[in-house]
């Protein structure tokens, strides 16, 4: 997967010098949530759609509004995860792509992002989703693989899904044929298993004596 063959330039850009109300009829029904200002490959920041439509003084320039920018951008050598990490923090579905000279190159598309995150093997792969809690100066990602790598099972994927000063939470996905038996194994290590499952044989040994106690206590 070669993320900049996913990198476009098929957006419109505005310059510092056109006018708010060039600007804003340029930019009229066009999909995107944030526009590039952009001058000689340079890019000066990003301007929302929604921010743009509120400046009545059409006749000013887009430089007279600097205070309306928002810098934010992608690199060549950025990651998928990265790239999410961007398009979550500045709330964009778009993210202007800067080259190792600092120059604006394109954009991605988030729907293109995520994309190529479906058909990563975490999200494609068949599998089981497990979510594990521990101690947060216990857990470690490398007690969590060996556990299922024990227990036969293929680890797709984990990463941590919620994390407070006390606890943690990891979700992992796994290919396995006995659930059951790797569930077990990671309660003996102290992991509280968060997910409900089927095939879980201690849940389903609780539901049972739940049944035997309200019987006995409603004879």
């Amino acid at each position: 997967m070669n993320l900049q063959d996913y990198i476009s330039n098929d957006l419109t850009t505005l310059t510092p010098e056109e006018t708010i109300g060039t600007s804003k009829e340029r930019t009229k029904n066009q999909w995107v949530s944030h526009f590039p200002i952009v001058k000689n490959h340079k890019l000066f920041g990003s301007i929302s759609e929604s921010d743009l439509n509120t400046f009545d003084e059409n006749e000013k320039s887009i430089s007279s509004i600097q205070y309306a920018y928002e810098l934010f951008f992608a690199t060549e050598d950025d990651t998928l995860i990265e790239l999410l990490t961007l398009f979550s923090i500045h709330q964009s579905n778009i993210l202007p792509v800067l080259n190792t000279e600092k120059e604006y190159i394109g954009f991605y598309e988030l729907s293109d992002v995520l994309s190529l995150f479906a058909e990563t093997p975490f999200l494609k792969e068949e599998g089981v989703i497990l979510v594990l809690e521990k101690d947060s100066a216990t857990y470690s990602f490398g007690e969590i693989t060996q556990i299922s790598e024990t227990n036969n099972a293929a680890v797709c994927g984990l990463y941590v899904s919620n994390k407070t000063e006390k606890s943690t939470q990891v979700t992992i996905k796994i290919k396995t044929e006995n659930i059951n038996a790797i569930i077990q194994s990671y309660r003996r290590y102290e992991y509280n298993v968060i997910s409900n499952h089927e095939d879980d044989s201690y849940l389903e040994d609780l539901k049972n004596r739940s049944n035997y106690l309200q019987k006995y206590l409603s004879i």
